[in-house]
């Protein structure tokens, strides 16, 4: 993988309170470190696993959500109303 493709990679420790990010930014490296003060992050189990995800899984991690959910409302399409 590209460290200096237009993506965010994301790393967590063992106790899985923590991750940290590294995105670039033409100049250099952000980085970015979110520690929950209660709770953990629903981490993958598998260590060695490359995930790719999407901004929803994303949003859904940050928050302490899995990032895989059972189901999930779907989006409605805008209809015409008479």
């Amino acid at each position: 993988l590209d460290p200096f493709e237009n993506s965010l990679f994301l790393f967590c420790g063992r106790k899985t309170s923590s991750i940290k990010g590294i995105l670039w930014e033409e100049d250099g490296f952000l980085l970015l470190t979110k520690r929950l003060d209660e709770g953990k992050f629903q981490w993958p189990k598998n260590n060695d696993e490359v995930l790719l995800l999407g901004e929803q899984q994303l949003r859904w991690l940050l928050e302490g959500l899995g990032i895989e959910q059972k189901c999930s409302i779907p989006k409605s399409r805008a209809t015409k109303i008479m």
